[in-house]
């Protein structure tokens, strides 16, 4: 039964991150950040939260989100009605780039990217 209520809080979490994150100031962290996963503890104290962008240098990226750390929990705990606010630590999730990266190789070997070879026009 917990289980479903940490998934429930990971979810809202991830909707509010992602709502509040385009407005973080640093010019370090990208307009567009996707937040692929959210991982809290059962006792709601820390949260993980894994972040990729598809432009900009990731280790600046996670420096400028944890510089704003304190704002973006601070607006969390303000559009959240949670007992405790969770501190949150960013990470990269390197997931899109790699696939990106498949998908790169897939048509360099002439494969789409559902597994069919691609026709040859003559």
């Amino acid at each position: 039964m917990a289980t479903h209520r940490i998934a429930r809080i990971n979810e809202e979490i991830r909707k509010e991150l992602a709502r509040i994150l385009p407005t973080v100031k640093d010019p370090r962290v990208p307009a567009f950040v996707s937040i692929t996963a959210v991982e809290t503890t059962g006792d709601l104290k820390e949260c993980k939260v894994f972040v990729s962008a598809l432009s900009g240098d990731e280790k600046e990226m996670l420096r400028g989100l944890k510089s704003s750390g304190s704002y973006i929990r601070g607006a969390l705990a303000r559009n959240l009605k949670l007992r405790y606010t969770p501190e949150l630590s960013f990470h990269a999730d390197p997931s899109i780039k790699y696939g990106m990266h498949i998908n790169e190789k897939l048509n360099e070997l002439g494969l789409s990217s559902n597994g069919d070879q691609e026709d040859e026009q003559e």
